[in-house]
């Protein structure tokens, strides 16, 4: 458990001070209570203080147009579950308006906080608050950090920017054994608090919340932690064994469709690895690939993230791809969409269009199109920089499981040739791999797709 914990300036190897009222779990990317080892760590420090045990999250509503309903609502109901759970528990949860730097350390203080536990995220903006926080902590506080959402800690895995998934997969591969294992459950809580948190309107709180609520909620993804392992039982009874051949295939159910629990933190990758290795003896020949998405490409992405700040920049690409998309930035596109006509689904591709409306309308475009999607945003913009803009955009505002190192990564992927190699040079995408319409054709039924994700309410 201990090689989970950062060892990075943000710990602070002391003691708790004499007289503290509580050990705190500062919860942000992993919003569930069972399967978490950031609140592990957590409740044994409290009870080896003999302390009460809480639990806060600072919420925060950007103004953008990246803030929708489709994302705050599903977030607000999984963390409306975490708080009914943490109730039984006697663990107090509590939530906090306003960036964890203006509001946590107030918090700390004025509850009497011995030690703080945070979760880790590798994006800029969760960066920032750890290090508003750290810087306005007192230092006698000791500030932990532990990662809860990897199963081979980011730290661990790598110290060092990964070129592929072919150069980290033996270092996670290897880990495996020590870091895959059962998770011990947290418990009722022995030390009662004698201040009770505040309760939460949940319903009052998200309406009042300033969203585009023109970004509904898809009716197939219910929030929360019962929700996610639901819909892991239901891939493990029924699409995992065709995910081993057919996951390629958008008109067949052959995906978890696992990445929005995934990205909330609902449900834990790890918990997911486990329940397929034990349970999908029926699928056994889909495991393997499906442990090397789940594992290997995710934990790939988080690498990106962490030790490349500009993850989300042409300037972030490998040398060989920022030359080549240099070199053909100029080049002739045949056709030219602005980013409008692309949210709106107005190309003269049907199945770019079938995806995008997908995405729009369910919050999850399937895997392989989102491949396909992205590469042709490339081909139909004025600039590589433009194009990954927009695919950013769009996938971060409409994707359930969007503003993830999985979205960056894949648009990275799709446009810079992140983890990827180069190809032979063609107009547009230089030395980037192309994809095309009859690709699709040979790999599935397009016409079937493009049936059902016609969009006529664009």
């Amino acid at each position: 458990e201990q090689k989970r914990i950062h060892n990075t300036s943000c710990i602070r190897k002391t003691l708790i001070k004499q007289g503290s009222e509580g050990v705190l779990y500062w919860m942000s990317r992993d919003q569930r209570v069972q399967d978490n080892w950031a609140l592990i760590h957590a409740q044994r420090l409290a009870e080896e203080e003999k302390l009460p045990l809480h639990i806060c999250f600072c919420l925060v509503v950007p103004k953008s147009e990246l803030s929708t309903l489709r994302h705050f609502s599903f977030m607000l109901k999984g963390l409306e579950e975490v708080s009914k759970e943490c109730k039984k528990l006697d663990i107090q949860f509590h939530l906090l308006h306003g960036p964890a730097g203006d509001v946590l350390p107030g918090f700390v203080s004025d509850r009497g906080i011995g030690a703080v536990v945070t979760d880790f995220s590798p994006l800029r903006e969760p960066l920032k608050w750890l290090d508003d926080v750290k810087k306005k902590l007192p230092k006698d506080i000791p500030f932990i950090q532990v990662d809860a959402h990897n199963i081979v800690p980011c730290w661990v895995a790598s110290p060092k920017l990964e070129y592929s998934a072919r150069t980290i997969r033996g270092k996670i591969t290897n880990l495996l054994p020590e870091f895959l294992t059962g998770f011990p459950p947290v418990e009722k809580h022995s030390y009662t608090a004698t201040r009770t948190a505040k309760s939460v309107d949940w319903a009052k709180t998200l309406d009042s919340l300033q969203v585009d609520r023109t970004v509904g909620e898809p009716e197939w993804a219910v929030p929360g932690t019962k929700a996610g392992m639901a819909m892991l039982e239901s891939f493990i009874d029924v699409r995992l064994k065709l995910f081993g051949t057919q996951r390629n295939d958008p008109n067949v159910a052959a995906l978890s469709q696992l990445s929005p629990w995934i990205r909330f933190g609902h449900l834990s990758a790890q918990r997911v690895a486990l329940q397929v290795q034990r349970s999908g003896k029926n699928a056994s020949q889909s495991i393997p690939s499906f442990i090397e998405e789940l594992v290997i490409r995710r934990e790939l992405t988080d690498n990106f993230c962490f030790y490349n700040k500009k993850y989300d920049s042409v300037e972030g690409a490998y040398e060989w791809a920022q030359k080549t998309l240099k070199d053909h930035a100029k080049d002739k596109r045949e056709y030219l969409y602005t980013r409008e006509q692309l949210e709106k689904a107005k190309t003269h591709d049907k199945l770019w269009n079938g995806a995008q409306y997908q995405m729009v309308t369910e919050g999850k475009m399937h895997g392989f199109l989102r491949m396909y999607w992205a590469k042709k945003i490339l081909e139909w913009t004025t600039s590589p920089e433009e194009a990954l803009s927009i695919a950013l955009y769009l996938n971060d505002r409409y994707e359930l499981d969007g503003q993830d190192p999985n979205g960056f990564v894949g648009c990275m992927w799709s446009i810079c040739g992140i983890h990827d190699q180069g190809w032979a040079e063609r107009p547009v995408f230089g030395k980037i791999r192309y994809m095309n319409y009859k690709g699709c054709l040979r790999k599935f039924d397009v016409a079937r797709f493009e049936k059902k994700y016609c969009p006529k309410n664009l």
